[in-house]
């Protein structure tokens, strides 16, 4: 339920014009991800409506892309996002009083407000987030009742309570009762970028035998702290495993010495292999894997996105919450870790106390599940025929 909403307002623009809807959803990763099913699931509902998201460029390629299809559900001619407006957000940090930054904000006010939007939404719930949605001029604005930065919600003006465990569920709570419409999260077709997976045959061709190039893991081992970080050293034993069972092993690498990469790579004795890639080659390296391996992180929330199995390994957080939202997935956490928000640089003690062989037995697992799937798959499509 929502708190000082408006909803005749909105049901009756909905009956009469289409609405011209606005996201704020900055970053990161994987919280794009999370807010992409409500999104998704809107524009299933309301396919005339123009939508638009604020983001920082770097995620930018999980909405659109530059050398290919636009993300859709349904209709690949019609994106979810209409329009992405770009906002840099780690140089705007880093340079918060210089004379580009706040001529990239005054830019960024005129064109929010120039696009005429009806609605903002915020599902960052940051003051930050809160103040680019209010830049945007719009006539409604909701975001949380209880914002991540509470003195955010005094920017909104009106605000809805979420009742539900995981977050993706949450975004359909807010979005749904900010258009008046109750949203159930919708599947996410990604950017498919020609150019990207034109690297990624030129990589694979390069470094998998051809009988390997759709029998290979990724991993991903870093996180955005170091307490819900795996240790590296482990990922290469599982390596080791995956390469004894018929299947190769990638490391996702954000630059070519990234020292996570690398750390798995030595400790796989050859059995993994890094792969440094931008966020359009990371998507397609994903959408080719047999499973993804990893923390809580983007790469494992953007394989779960993409429809692959995912073993996700978890510490401080909850994976009730922010778990992979698949059906086809293994979630490991021992029973002694604690939610624990406080991003310590260590690997968080009951994280460690996940043993090499529990991963390795549920990737095992997961894969012949998925190996199975596939051969039931030509026999269901050839009973659908006749």
């Amino acid at each position: 339920m929502s708190a000082s909403s408006t909803p005749t307002t909105a049901a009756h623009a909905s009956a009469t014009t289409p609405l011209r809807v606005l996201i704020v959803r900055t970053s990161a990763m994987g919280d794009v991800l999370h807010a992409l099913p409500a999104v998704a699931a809107m524009r299933q509902q309301h396919p005339d409506w123009y939508i638009g998201w604020v983001i920082d460029p770097r995620w930018r390629p999980l909405l659109q892309a530059e050398g290919g299809e636009h993300v859709a559900t349904g209709d690949p001619k019609r994106p979810i996002v209409d329009r992405c407006h770009t906002v840099p957000t780690q140089e705007w940090k880093r340079k918060p009083l210089t004379t580009a930054t706040v001529s990239g904000i005054a830019a960024l006010g005129k064109e929010l407000r120039a696009a005429k939007y009806d609605l903002c939404v915020d599902m960052q719930g940051l003051i930050r987030s809160s103040l680019v949605g209010r830049m945007s001029g719009t006539p409604r604005y909701t975001g949380r009742s209880r914002p991540r930065e509470s003195a955010a919600r005094w920017l909104y003006k009106s605000r809805v309570v979420t009742h539900s465990a995981h977050v993706i569920d949450q975004g359909c709570e807010l979005l749904g009762e900010a258009i008046c419409s109750p949203l159930t999260a919708c599947e996410v077709r990604l950017p498919v970028d020609s150019e990207a997976e034109a690297w990624v045959d030129d990589f694979l061709d390069r470094t998998l035998p051809k009988e390997l190039w759709n029998r290979y893991a990724l991993f991903a081992p870093t996180a955005g702290w170091g307490a819900k970080q795996w240790p590296h050293e482990r990922y290469g034993r599982v390596a080791i495993a995956l390469a004894e069972a018929g299947y190769a092993t990638l490391v996702n690498a954000y630059k070519a010495d990234d020292a996570a990469a690398l750390a798995v790579v030595k400790a796989s004795l050859g059995c993994a292999v890094a792969a440094p890639a931008t966020m359009p080659q990371m998507i397609a390296l994903q959408r080719r894997a047999a499973i993804v391996i990893a923390g809580d992180t983007g790469p494992l929330h953007l394989a779960a996105a993409l429809g692959r199995p995912v073993v996700g390994l978890y510490g401080p957080t909850d994976p009730d919450r922010t778990g992979p939202y698949s059906t086809k997935r293994r979630v490991l956490r021992h029973c002694s870790s604690v939610v624990d928000h406080s991003r310590h640089d260590q690997s968080e003690a009951g994280l460690q106390r996940i043993t090499v062989e529990e991963v390795i037995a549920a990737a095992l697992d997961l894969l012949r599940e998925s190996e199975m799937a596939q051969m039931e798959l030509p026999q269901t499509e050839s009973k659908e025929r006749n």
